[in-house]
């Protein structure tokens, strides 16, 4: 009878939800963006190794659960990749730098400022 009664606040507090326990708001978002990095890679028709070299901050574990998610759901819908258009872009050519845009002395008052 006495261990029914220690045994009963046990039972109650286990059904409890305990505020710190489980995982903060920013973990679960970052793990919601890894699966959505991965899922995109598969419908752009990335191989996962250059997910990972575009994603380095997200979870590897959690790009390829993405990947893989989204490869079985396109098979499932015979849905075809959309091959990505980002192509790397050269800096493009400055125009002729005009005189007055290059700066190789400091100015009257940025020169005050400083001594």
């Amino acid at each position: 009878m006495r261990s029914a009664f220690l045994a009963l606040p046990l039972l109650l507090l286990a059904g409890c939800n305990i505020p710190g326990l489980g995982p903060t708001p920013q973990a679960l978002a970052r793990e919601s963006e890894a699966k959505a990095v991965g899922s995109a890679c598969r419908h752009a028709m990335r191989g996962l190794e250059d997910c990972y070299v575009l994603n380095p901050k997200a979870t590897k574990a959690l790009v390829f659960a993405g990947w893989k998610e989204m490869d079985q759901y396109m098979r499932e819908n015979k849905i075809e990749g959309v091959p990505s258009v980002i192509t790397q872009r050269d800096k493009p050519a400055r125009a002729a730098a005009k005189d007055d845009d290059i700066e190789t002395e400091l100015r009257p008052s940025a020169a005050r400022s400083r001594g």
